[in-house]
């Protein structure tokens, strides 16, 4: 049964449902792979293979024997440059798509790890005495915050983070920032909240996890170098003295189900 049923005819080719399905699905692969690729030493590569599948198409067009010949044989090698060129942007094409919301309810116990890290890194910074601002971004993009840090794109682990805010480290300073259990960049710079009376309540990193919070979905972790004392911060809102239970399942319930105030006492 042909579900294709065409809508209207351009010259000879007739368009159906499914021929406006497909454009639309490849338009959207194609903005998603310019987003990840953007700012990126892949973009000049990426121009350069576009082009060759130009002159490809052109050549054949032309009915160009010669440049046809060439071009089909080249079709493994092409495939074999792309995949070694576009290597890590391909890695972080399938981590995204891994960890989807999708894919994250039926492989729960991945997401316990990378939270168990975070949390793990947390308290140890805690137990050092180490100030430290971790923010888990959620539904609302902050691309500008994280172009104010240093890229670290590396995977989550308990060490990593401490050996980050480590007071010697030189990415120590500012914000980490974890995205699809990614740490995208260290040392990102957050808007400080503008609320006066937090200025004579709270320090430097404290009023930045509000700022920030106030601006977007985020759940942003403080360690105060001075109390060692963990705070959660969301919605504007913050909850101190939050203990190892507490962080762990608060994380947990937030970036599983929806925003909600943090747990603590």
């Amino acid at each position: 049964m042909n579900i294709n049923i065409p809508l209207f005819r351009i010259g000879f080719l007739p368009v159906g449902i499914v021929d406006i399905l497909d454009m639309l699905l490849v338009s959207y692969i194609i903005y998603k792979l310019y987003l990840i690729v953007h700012r990126t030493r892949a973009v000049q590569m990426f121009i350069g293979l576009i082009i060759i599948f130009i002159v490809s198409f052109l050549a054949q067009a032309l009915q160009m024997q010669e440049m046809t010949w060439i071009f089909r044989n080249l079709h493994t090698v092409w495939m074999l440059a792309f995949v070694i060129l576009f290597q890590p942007e391909l890695r972080r094409v399938l981590t995204l798509m891994g960890q989807s919301r999708l894919i994250r309810y039926f492989t729960k116990e991945q997401t316990n790890a990378v939270v168990e890290e975070i949390v793990n890194g947390t308290i140890e910074l805690s137990q050092r005495g180490y100030g430290g601002l971790i923010v888990l971004v959620r539904d609302t993009g902050i691309k500008p915050i994280i172009e104010t840090g240093i890229r670290v794109q590396s995977m989550v682990s308990s060490s990593l983070i401490v050996s980050i805010f480590n007071p010697r480290s030189p990415l120590h300073d500012g914000a980490i920032i974890i995205q699809n259990d990614i740490i995208e960049a260290a040392k990102c710079i957050l808007p400080l909240s503008k609320n006066p009376i937090l200025e004579h309540r709270w320090g430097t990193r404290h009023r930045a996890a509000i700022g920030l919070s106030e601006e977007s979905d985020a759940l942003i972790i403080v360690v105060s170098e001075e109390t060692s004392t963990i705070s959660l911060v969301e919605n504007g809102e913050m909850v101190r003295g939050i203990d190892y239970d507490d962080l762990l399942g608060t994380i947990n319930e937030v970036l599983r189900r929806g925003p909600r105030k943090p747990v603590g006492r």
